[in-house]
């Protein structure tokens, strides 16, 4: 809602958590714990069970600064979505499987959501 103060119109500060917000907060933990068990038991080979791990724990510690609104959570989270967008873009090309592109594109999707203003300005610092 916004008011007429002097000449201008400005906008009351918004707080609180967007749904969209914590709807991406919950894909992204089960998406992480996919990952975690899926390194554990040996489904990705050679050497990306090190590079899936790191990655699931910045997600996962990310998702908790994002559900208290904290801006480095904000960042994290929202460098998972897009590296996640890339790898699923990556295994679509090279797997030549295309149920692949629709998970990249999903995460892709929450990349942008996560990029709007109003879910930026709702984060504290």
């Amino acid at each position: 809602m916004a008011f007429l103060k002097g000449e201008r119109i400005v906008a009351d500060e918004q707080k609180g958590m967007l749904p969209g917000v914590a709807g991406i907060a919950m894909w992204m933990l089960v998406v992480a714990t996919v990952g975690v068990f899926g390194a554990i038991n040996g489904v990705y080979v050679g050497h990306a069970r090190y590079v899936v791990l790191p990655v699931c724990t910045m997600i996962v510690i990310g998702v908790f600064g994002l559900l208290r609104l904290k801006r480095w959570g904000w960042a994290m989270v929202l460098a998972g979505t897009l590296l996640l967008s890339f790898g699923y873009g990556f295994m679509a090309t090279t797997m030549k499987q295309p149920g692949f592109w629709v998970m990249s594109l999903l995460n892709l999707c929450f990349f942008l959501y996560l990029s709007r203003t109003e879910v930026r300005e709702r984060m504290r610092i």
